[in-house]
């Protein structure tokens, strides 16, 4: 009888290792997928709006476009798949009082998903912000 309890010592250390690391691999994916989509959400959120005041300030859609693109990549985004888009209130776009509405859209693409499913499976998830700056009412032309 003692001889059975003995050979059973042990094995609840190696069951609470097994199940633990079945239950944290998932776990930390998810995290992992949240945060970069997180990241993702920032970066954008980042970019309209700096893209927005560049363009109140200065009137340069070009510029506000390399802020926006300078935002994106201090995120670690792909600028050059970013869709950035520039609306105004106005005719002419850079007049005092006009309203300047910056969107920025992105995909985020979900980790160690191989290239061969990402187009069988919703691989990608995607992003926007808007930023809506006003053009100063006492700006001089």
């Amino acid at each position: 009888m003692n001889r059975l309890r003995r050979d059973d010592r042990g094995s609840a250390i190696v069951e609470v290792h097994f199940l633990g690391i079945l239950l944290l691999v998932p776990l930390v994916y998810i995290m992992l997928a949240v945060l970069d989509v997180q990241r993702a959400s920032y970066g954008v959120t980042q970019a309209a709006r700096e893209a927005g005041r560049i363009y109140v300030a200065t009137g340069d859609e070009a510029a506000a476009r390399l802020a926006a693109q300078v935002a994106l990549a201090d995120q670690g985004l792909a600028a050059a798949s970013a869709d950035i888009t520039i609306r105004c209130s106005a005719a002419p776009c850079h007049q005092p009082g006009a309203e300047v509405t910056v969107t920025v859209g992105s995909t985020v693409s979900i980790p160690f998903v191989p290239d061969v499913l990402a187009g069988a499976v919703n691989a990608a998830i995607p992003v926007e912000a808007s930023h809506s700056s006003v053009v100063d009412r006492f700006r001089a032309l």
